[in-house]
């Protein structure tokens, strides 16, 4: 039984990361810049606004806390595991296709957040909800559509928002601590309903306090990392941009090469990394303090 669901998984990953949804997202990333004149170049003027706040503007959460709640889900399981597999898939070339995907998806991250807040709608209670489906209702009036992006962002939320984090912390304690598997889970899943189930600003609390640390850890992390190996920075650097264009070259012998190989992996991590395309972030990005998308 479990051999069949991984095969299902299998050619069901081979049909959908075909290059039509390469072609579709990259073309995305590329069409979003152009359209908003190269939002990218207005990083510093981002940072400032995200970190100021606005408490007389609608909204459930400051624009801080929408960040840090945005960022949770990608720091540590993204960057690390994500790029890591990456490399082990489509071999150092598909970094490369990560950096490309990070880079110009700002402008479709930005975009989905600005339509999430557009579009979003308040409750009877004053509470904010918006998102994907939400724009698809309102803005394109394709409810079936919406239903559906709700239906599949719930089941995925299983699989890449919960199982992927609790199942690295759980090999890390039963490896080294002998905790059994179990135990660790069902510790997660209660320290996560504690704090779920308090709505949007129970999160975003939690998380305006958790990711500040969180990436100042990272990023020192990564800038000593980089340090200690300074010596090899250069040929990395290298090899990971001949790799990226050089065909049968692209996995290093692991799993086959070829650019589309990286250019596949590169991607499909890059996405799971920044989620720009994803669909999930506006969700929070709606329920920020805003006067205006």
């Amino acid at each position: 039984m479990m051999d069949a669901i991984v095969n299902f998984i299998n050619v069901t990953n081979q049909w959908v990361w075909a290059w039509p949804t390469m072609l579709l997202l990259l073309g995305t990333h590329l069409f979003m810049t152009v359209r908003t004149r190269g939002i990218q170049r207005k990083l510093l003027t981002a940072i400032r606004l995200s970190v100021s706040r606005d408490p007389d503007a609608e909204g459930e959460v400051s624009q801080f806390a929408t960040l840090t709640t945005a960022l949770a889900s990608t720091i540590g399981t993204g960057n690390i595991i994500g790029v890591g597999t990456s490399i082990a898939l489509g071999g150092p070339g598909a970094v490369f296709w990560c950096w490309i995907t990070g880079i110009f998806g700002i402008a479709t991250k930005y975009a989905e957040s600005l339509i999430a807040v557009k579009y979003r709608v308040k409750t009877k209670d004053g509470r904010m909800q918006g998102g994907a489906m939400y724009a698809l209702e309102r803005g394109l009036h394709l409810k079936w559509l919406g239903i559906l992006f709700a239906l599949f962002g719930t089941l995925a939320s299983f699989g890449i928002g919960c199982a992927t984090q609790v199942n690295a912390i759980s090999t890390v304690c039963q490896a080294n601590l002998g905790i059994p598997p179990w135990v660790v889970g069902v510790v997660v899943a209660g320290l996560t309903a504690l704090v779920i189930f308090g709505g949007i600003q129970s999160i975003a609390n939690v998380c305006e306090k958790l990711v500040p640390f969180m990436a100042a850890f990272y990023i020192l992390g990564c800038l000593g990392i980089l340090f200690y190996n300074r010596d090899y920075l250069w040929a990395a650097v290298t090899t990971i941009l001949r790799l990226a264009f050089t065909p049968g070259a692209a996995a290093g012998g692991l799993t086959g090469g070829g650019i589309m190989l990286a250019m596949r992996y590169g991607m499909a991590r890059g996405l799971f990394s920044n989620e720009s395309g994803m669909g999930s972030a506006p969700i929070v990005a709606a329920a920020a303090q805003s006067r205006k998308p």
